[in-house]
């Protein structure tokens, strides 16, 4: 029987707050009027299907799914209660961690679900390409969180945190939880 860890994706309940989850990855954050989105373009099938399936279980509305040009786009509906989030986390258009911001097990979680892949031992979050300023700061709260990654960039098939060694996969395990149904096995953290 394993130990439920005080920041797992299992030791609360879900808030909106976790899809910051999937802006430390390729995912958006948009505002329109007293509203804002949060979407994350993907190429799988499978995440499709298992991020719109999550966030109907996890927020009680259907995702929003569109074609985008390197896959499909699914993220939220437009949602007031999702202005708070689209102000801190962009300054102008430019998607930046607000200060202070920390991860836990169900944004990593959602981290995962969007862009994370196993590798030769190794698990690798994805980072947004085209988020260089944001990198360290996500960094800082991949290491506060207890998972120091290797940032690897473009050229070494990034850019994206590479989560290396046993006890770091294990603390990632414990953190992100279960791997959901329809999650391919090499896509979640898993111990060789």
């Amino acid at each position: 029987m394993s130990q439920l860890s005080l920041f797992g994706a299992q030791a609360r309940e879900p808030a909106l707050a976790d899809l910051e989850g999937l802006l430390a990855g390729n995912g958006q954050v948009v505002r329109r009027g007293d509203a804002a989105r949060v979407s994350v373009v993907v190429e799988e099938q499978w995440r499709v299907d298992v991020i719109a399936r999550e966030l109907t279980q996890a927020f009680g509305f259907d995702a929003d799914i569109a074609d985008a040009e390197t896959g499909k786009a699914v993220g939220t509906p437009w949602l007031p209660e999702l202005r708070a989030l689209a102000d801190s986390w962009t300054r102008g258009a430019v998607k930046y961690p607000p200060t202070g911001w920390a991860l836990d097990g169900l944004r990593l979680r959602w981290w995962a679900l969007s862009s994370g892949h196993s590798a030769n031992g190794m698990y690798i979050f994805s980072l947004g390409p085209n988020d260089e300023h944001a990198w360290l700061a996500i960094g800082s709260a991949l290491a506060v969180a207890g998972l120091p990654g290797l940032l690897v960039g473009p050229r070494a098939d990034g850019p994206a945190y590479r989560i290396v060694g046993r006890r770091r996969l294990l603390r990632l395990l414990e953190l992100v939880g279960d791997r959901p149904d329809g999650v391919p096995a090499d896509a979640w953290p898993e111990l060789n």
